[in-house]
């Protein structure tokens, strides 16, 4: 159930009175986060406008409709709300196919190849798995970096006995092959978690530091050389799918128009820009970022990859070619890196 309190943060994009269609997007970051304010107002504006204003999208941050972050996608695809944006892995397992993209050594460090990848893929491979719900488009961030409290890191053996958040289940595979041990929580409540001594640190992209000020309750961030990260994850924009169903074609354009290659290209360069004011941010208040050495990077590299094992053994148990996933995958970002 929706929560029926006050709603503070709501952000109506288009002229929701003179609309003949109004769309709820709920999700689980505040207006500060470079999600709400860089993408999805963005996105909601040139939907309207293509609409030529006959859709009016308001933005509900900070899960102000009621529910927790993983219940997101359950909430679009009963129709509770119109429209969602939501970590995968927030619900371990619903998206198998969609880990491809998380997995470390097939993820490297370019946000905007793999969501050009991920669009190439939905169609033959990912577009199952979104049962009750129409994507609008997929994309992954920056890339999982590593956050600690206090502990210098530069070798997997320097993360055994620690423990981190994890992302999703994947994000948990990557931290269990480095000899640590994974913590499943939402972002919202990685502050108080480092705070309180609950974890040594997490798996997440620099962009979160500023809205959650990570860099008050860390002093390292560790990511590999040429801004190598170890995974990634993978976010939607999706619509409860009886709603689409029920729009006209010309509105379904707009919405189409307003999330294409050119959009989900400049998803990625968002993404990597809020990376590096986040690093920039941390680098400024004091906190030490660590660029491990092409060496150093190697090592984490083979401690990774029975990742990409492990993800294809449990995905193939369940009828899924794990290989022919991981090789389009590759050579789908390769297509489109340095574009």
């Amino acid at each position: 159930m929706l929560a029926a309190s006050a709603l503070p943060a709501i952000f109506a994009v288009g002229a929701a009175n003179a609309a003949d269609y109004t769309f709820k997007l709920h999700h689980f970051l505040s207006n500060k986060a470079p999600a709400h304010a860089q993408m999805l107002e963005p996105w909601a504006r040139a939907v309207a406008e293509k609409s030529g204003g006959k859709v009016s999208i308001e933005i509900f941050p900070s899960m102000t409709l009621g529910g927790r972050p993983p219940e997101l996608v359950s909430q679009a695809r009963d129709g509770v709300v119109d429209l969602v944006w939501t970590l995968n892995g927030y619900t371990p397992g619903l998206f198998p196919r969609t880990e491809v993209m998380e997995l470390p050594l097939v993820y490297v460090n370019d946000p905007k190849a793999a969501n050009l990848a991920l669009n190439d893929l939905f169609e033959s491979d990912l577009k199952q798995e979104y049962k009750g719900l129409e994507v609008m488009f997929l994309h992954v961030h920056a890339g999982n970096g590593i956050q600690m409290r206090d502990k210098e890191v530069r070798s997997p053996e320097d993360l055994s006995g620690t423990a981190l958040r994890t992302p999703s289940r994947t994000g948990a595979w990557v931290i269990e092959a480095l000899g640590a041990s994974p913590a499943a929580m939402p972002v919202p409540d990685l502050p108080q978690a480092l705070q309180k001594g609950v974890i040594d640190g997490a798996f997440i992209p620099w962009e979160i530091i500023p809205p959650l000020k990570i860099q008050e309750q860390t002093q390292y961030q560790i990511e590999g050389a040429a801004n190598a990260r170890f995974g990634t994850a993978v976010f939607q924009v999706s619509m409860n799918k009886a709603r689409w169903d029920s729009l006209p074609n010309d509105v379904q354009q707009a919405f189409r128009e307003a999330s294409n290659e050119e959009w989900l290209a400049q998803v990625g360069e968002i993404w990597r820009n809020a990376d590096d004011f986040g690093i920039g941010l941390a680098e400024k208040a004091g906190n030490t970022h660590i660029i491990l050495t092409d060496e150093e990077t190697a090592v984490f590299n083979e401690a990774l990859a029975p990742v990409v094992d492990r993800w294809v053994a449990e995905v193939s148990s369940k009828g899924i070619d794990g290989p022919a996933l991981v090789e389009k995958a590759r050579a789908a970002i390769a297509k489109h890196s340095g574009q």
